[in-house]
C-alpha cells in the first residue's frame, strides 16, 4: 500500500539521490514553490543528491537558465537531465534522418544547436541536421506546439496527416501530454505524438517514462561520483511519466498528488484522501511507493 508522508525529510537516509520532476513539483511554470525549494535544499544539506529530471524538450542549459529567471536558487540541484538532452542524442544519432521537419516553438530552437558537455563532442563528429519542409524531410522533430497558449492538437491535424502519409517517423522531445502553466492547462509534444500514433504514424520517445532519459541520468550520476547501485527516489506528479518511469526502472517513487491530478484526491490538495488515492491507483493499475500532497 502506498505510504502517505507529510514531508520529504521523513525519507532521509532511505535514498542517496532523488530524481525530481519540475512542473507541478518544483514550480508551476511561472514561479517556484517555496516549500519544494526548501525541501530539496534540506535534502542536499543532509547529504543527498538532487537530479532535476524533466520532460522539458530543451537542453540542460536552457532549463537551468529558465530556473534562474524564475528565481529557483542554484543550491536546489546537483544535476539537470532533460528529455531534450536524451532526444538530442537520438537526433544526432540519426534516429529520424538528417533532414527533418520541425514542429515546435521558436524558444525550442536551441534543441538543434545547444548541447550539454557530454553531448557536444559527439555532436561535432556527426553530419549536420538540416531543418527542411515536410515534403523534403526524412523525419519529424516535435518539441511541442508553436504557441501552446492558444493552440491545441487539432490545429496540427493536417501537418501530422501529411507526415503520416509520407511515412515519416516523429521524434517526440517531450512525452508529457499536458502541463499546468500557472492556472492554465497547456498541451505538450506528447499530445501531438499521441495523435500521430492514432493516425498510424510512428512516434519515438526519449523522456519519462521511457528508458533513454534514465540511462542518461545514471551516466551523469557517475560523473557526480555516485556508484552504480545508488538508491534512487523518483518524485513527480505524472502517474504515467514520473511514477510509471520509476517503476519500470525498479526505483522507489514519490507521487505528488497535488499536481495535475489534484482534483482526484479530495478537497485538501495538501492532504490526499487515502481511500480516494488507493482507489484511483487501483483504477490506473499502478502503484507508488510513497505519496505527498505537495513537495515540502
Amino acid at each position: 500500500m502506498t505510504e502517505i508522508i507529510a514531508n520529504l525529510a521523513q525519507l532521509n537516509g532511505r535514498h542517496d539521490v532523488v530524481f525530481c520532476d519540475l512542473w507541478g513539483c518544483l514550480h508551476n511554470g511561472v514561479a517556484p514553490f517555496p516549500q519544494a525549494v526548501s525541501a530539496l535544499q534540506a535534502y542536499r544539506q543532509a547529504g543527498g543528491k538532487v537530479v532535476l529530471l524533466t520532460n522539458a524538450p530543451r537542453p540542460k542549459s536552457s532549463v537551468a537558465a529558465q530556473l534562474t529567471r524564475m528565481g529557483v536558487p542554484a543550491d536546489v540541484w546537483d544535476e539537470i537531465v532533460t528529455s531534450g538532452d536524451a532526444a538530442q542524442f537520438a537526433m544526432l544519432s540519426g534516429a529520424v534522418g538528417r533532414k527533418v521537419a520541425f514542429i515546435g516553438a521558436d524558444k525550442d530552437m536551441p534543441f538543434f544547436t545547444d548541447f550539454a558537455d557530454d553531448l557536444a563532442a559527439f555532436a561535432q563528429r556527426q553530419p549536420p541536421i538540416d531543418i527542411v519542409p515536410m515534403d523534403q524531410a526524412e523525419g519529424i522533430i516535435c518539441t511541442g506546439l508553436r504557441d501552446d497558449l492558444v493552440e491545441t492538437p487539432a490545429d496540427y491535424h493536417a501537418a501530422l496527416l501529411m507526415g503520416k502519409t509520407l511515412g515519416l517517423p516523429l521524434l517526440c522531445a517531450n512525452p508529457d501530454i499536458i502541463v499546468d502553466f500557472g492556472d492554465r492547462r497547456l498541451y505538450c509534444a506528447g499530445a501531438l505524438a499521441a495523435e500521430y500514433e492514432k493516425m498510424g504514424g510512428k512516434a519515438l520517445y526519449f523522456g519519462k517514462p521511457h528508458p533513454p532519459i534514465y540511462d542518461l541520468a545514471r551516466r551523469r550520476l557517475g560523473a557526480l561520483g555516485l556508484p552504480d547501485d545508488a538508491r534512487i527516489l523518483c518524485i513527480g506528479d505524472g502517474i504515467s511519466t514520473d511514477v510509471q518511469g520509476g517503476q519500470s526502472e525498479g526505483l522507489d517513487t514519490l507521487f505528488v498528488t497535488g499536481g495535475i491530478a489534484a482534483a482526484e484526491f479530495g478537497p485538501d490538495a495538501d492532504s490526499p484522501d487515502a481511500a480516494l488515492l488507493a482507489g484511483w491507483l487501483k483504477e490506473k493499475v499502478t502503484y507508488a511507493t510513497y505519496a505527498i500532497g505537495h513537495l515540502r
